[in-house]
């Protein structure tokens, strides 16, 4: 079912107790959020779970050869034993990629109304995040970078048991329906960027982008580089993606899987290849299409039986329950603590301007409060859609545009919905 808009839609004015959620933290602040989730973390046990993801993507990447060569990433997807693709095929599902690519651009039309100012801080931002990142920063974008094509980059977001389990399972082909269908569910870039053809920020005049180079996965030093246009970006597409739907899967780490989502936007930036806006139109395009995939009944179908598998199969690995096993471990599992909320609160607007503008409804898309489903399946459909009105940025922000349903995917704050209801 596509999602669309009716007059049974929620339309309400947000709150100003809404509006006073929106994080007020610095470039500064966010920096040091971030190295708490890198191999540069003081706790022990969450680097060796950091070490863990990257040594697995590094194996799966280089396959049966010796060593791993520059152009094995570019080539390397999940293979037959991470991934059932068979049986994604038998089930002749149709993932209608080009409508939904279309749908896509069409949410992302706002960028070429924004103002110069908005664009310069734009670069501004990417420029202050590349060059003042850290080593343990540039590191871990490295591997997230790299790790597109596959699921290990979440398993960090899952704290110390259940993500080594994530791994454990992943690797011998447990949750190989759940990779499958995730990754067949990511809607091509490609085409958006293709239409909006907005250069990346190191192909910028005077800009001051300091390429990174690869000293962690084929340690060639190699400089990180990215071709086509920047918006928006695929990488982030990736992973809002990837990890709403395991979220959708397991939400018990729905809140830390999304805020995972949101600090792997962050490493575009560590490596000067992305701006703020391409991350932001990329988290709008994510929940559009997991949302419009999850209404469909032949996909939830599919959605059932994945989640079936994922979940025995961790059961299996943890030697409990999902309830124990997903339970935070404190400062060994950041993703689960405060900075990392507020990190989420920020990456809504990457600190960008803000337009003064008369109140606006928050119009809630027939349809989109499936995304609720999963952590809150206690709630009613009401319930869920006005937990997405009162929890919604405030409106004015960019790429919020001129349409109910820019304004709404723009204004979405999953997590703080879910720790609201909670």
């Amino acid at each position: 079912m596509r999602i669309r808009y009716s007059l049974l839609a929620v339309a309400l004015t947000v709150s100003p107790l809404t509006q006073a959620k929106t994080s007020t933290l610095t470039l500064d602040h966010l920096r040091v959020i971030a190295d708490m989730t890198t191999p540069g973390s003081e706790n022990m046990q969450f680097v060796a779970l950091e070490s863990a993801v990257q040594q697995s993507l590094i194996n799966a990447l280089k396959g049966d050869a010796s060593t791993l060569t520059r152009d094995q990433p570019e080539k390397v997807r999940q293979g037959e034993t991470l991934a059932d693709k068979k049986w994604l095929e038998e089930s002749d599902y149709d993932f209608g990629k080009k409508e939904n690519q279309q749908a896509g651009i069409a949410l992302l039309s706002a960028f070429p109304a924004l103002p110069k100012s908005t664009l310069a801080a734009s670069l501004q931002t990417v420029e202050e995040v590349n060059l003042n990142a850290s080593a343990s920063l540039r590191h871990q974008a490295l591997v997230d970078a790299e790790g597109q094509d596959h699921l290990f980059f979440l398993g960090d977001a899952l704290g110390p048991k259940l993500g080594q389990a994530f791994l454990a399972a992943y690797k011998k082909g447990e949750l190989s329906k759940a990779a499958a269908l995730i990754k067949a569910s990511e809607v091509s870039t490609s085409a958006a960027k293709k239409q909006f053809s907005n250069p990346r920020p190191f192909l910028i005049p005077g800009n001051t982008i300091h390429l990174v180079p690869d000293t962690v996965i084929v340690k060639d030093n190699k400089p990180y580089s990215a071709s086509e246009g920047s918006y928006p970006s695929g990488h982030t597409n990736t992973a809002y993606t990837d990890a709403l739907l395991l979220g959708e899967m397991l939400p018990e780490r729905f809140v830390p899987l999304m805020d995972r989502a949101s600090r792997y936007s962050y490493s575009r930036m560590v490596l000067g290849v992305h701006y703020p806006i391409d991350l932001i139109g990329s988290r709008m395009v994510a929940q559009r299409n997991v949302a419009h995939y999850l209404n469909d009944a032949r996909y939830q179908a599919l959605f059932v039986q994945a989640k079936q598998q994922l979940r025995r199969a961790l059961e299996k690995e943890c030697g409990t329950t999902l309830a124990i096993c997903a339970k935070s471990a404190g400062v060994a599992d950041p993703y689960t603590q405060p900075p990392l909320q507020q990190f989420w609160r920020f990456s809504m607007t990457w600190g960008l301007p803000r337009d003064p503008v008369t109140p606006s409804p928050v119009v809630v898309p027939a349809g989109a409060e499936v995304l609720l489903e999963g952590p809150l399946p206690h709630l009613s459909a009401a319930q869920r859609r006005q937990l997405m009105v009162s929890t919604a940025l405030a409106g004015g922000y960019p790429l919020s545009g001129t349409t109910p349903e820019q304004n709404f995917w723009q204004r979405l704050n999953l997590p703080d919905a879910v720790s609201a209801a909670q």
